[in-house]
C-alpha cells in the first residue's frame, strides 16, 4: 500500500473509529439518570432524614388509578404521578381523581414516545399539550417532567431548561421489563435492598399491572416499619 493509500486509509479508520465512540457516549447519555446536557436533574435527595418519594409512571387508566389510590389513601401517602397527556384526554375522570385526593402530577410527554431524536417543535407540543391537559384536570402546582424510558438528549433538557422544568428520574426502579415474571414479594424485596433517605422510587402500575399495585402496598407497609415517611418529589427536594 502505498503512502497516500495508507494515509486514507487511516483517516477513515479513524473516522469510523471516532463515530463508534461518539455513538456508545450519545447512547450513555441519552440514557443517563444522573446527567443531561442542560436544566435541572433530580434522581434523589442526598439527606440524612428517613424520607422518600413514590412515584408512578404512565395512565391514568381506569380501574388501575383507583386501586392505587385506595391504598395510597389507606396508608395516608401522598406521591407523585407522572402522566402521559394521551392518557388524561381518554380519561380525565381519572387524572381528576388523582388531583382531588392532593397528589402531585408531572409531566410524562403526551405520546409516552422515546424522546432522544426529536425536533424542537415536536418537544413543545409534547411538553405544552401534556401541560394543558393536567392544568384542565384542576392541577395547581408546580409540573416537573419525567422523560419516557428515561431517554433524553440534547434538544429535550434545552427546551426544559428554557421553561424552568426540572427532569426527575429515579435511583430505585424493581420492575424488570424483559419479560421476567416477578412477585409482589420480590418487588418489595428488591425496594428494601436498594433504599436509603432521599430515595426516588419508580413503579409502573398502570395499564392492568395487578402485581406491582400489590407490590406498591407491600413497600409502604416494610418502608413504614422501617420508619420511613413518605412525601412528594416537590416536597422531598426541599429536604437537601
Amino acid at each position: 500500500m502505498n503512502r497516500r493509500r495508507w494515509k486514507i486509509f487511516a483517516w477513515m479508520a479513524g473516522t469510523v473509529v471516532l463515530i463508534l465512540i461518539l455513538a456508545v457516549v450519545v447512547d450513555k447519555g441519552s440514557n443517563s439518570r444522573q446527567f443531561q446536557a442542560f436544566g435541572e436533574l433530580i434522581k434523589r435527595v442526598n439527606t440524612t432524614e428517613k424520607v422518600v418519594a413514590l412515584t408512578f409512571d404512565d395512565g391514568p387508566t381506569p380501574g388501575d388509578t383507583e386501586n392505587v389510590l385506595q391504598i395510597l389513601a389507606d396508608e395516608d401517602v401522598t406521591a407523585t404521578f407522572f402522566l402521559c397527556g394521551f392518557a388524561i384526554d381518554e380519561h380525565p375522570a381519572q387524572a381528576r381523581e388523582i388531583v382531588d385526593a392532593g397528589h402531585q402530577v408531572g409531566n410524562h410527554t403526551w405520546s409516552h414516545r422515546r424522546m432522544r431524536f426529536v425536533s424542537p417543535d415536536e418537544v413543545r407540543t409534547e411538553l405544552e399539550d401534556t401541560d394543558e391537559a393536567i392544568r384542565a384536570a384542576g392541577y395547581r402546582g408546580s409540573i416537573d417532567f419525567r422523560p419516557p424510558y428515561g431517554k433524553k438528549l440534547f434538544v429535550l433538557p434545552w427546551m426544559l431548561q428554557e421553561r424552568g422544568t426540572r427532569t426527575i428520574t429515579w435511583d430505585v426502579s424493581p420492575e424488570d421489563f424483559t419479560g421476567k415474571t416477578q412477585t409482589a414479594e420480590q418487588l418489595r424485596d428488591i425496594v428494601m435492598e436498594a433504599v436509603r433517605p432521599g430515595s426516588i422510587i419508580l413503579l409502573h402500575p398502570m395499564d392492568g399491572r395487578t402485581t406491582t399495585q400489590t407490590a406498591t402496598a407491600l413497600i409502604i407497609g416494610s418502608l413504614k416499619q422501617e420508619g420511613y415517611r413518605f412525601v412528594t418529589v416537590d416536597e422531598l427536594t426541599h429536604h437537601q
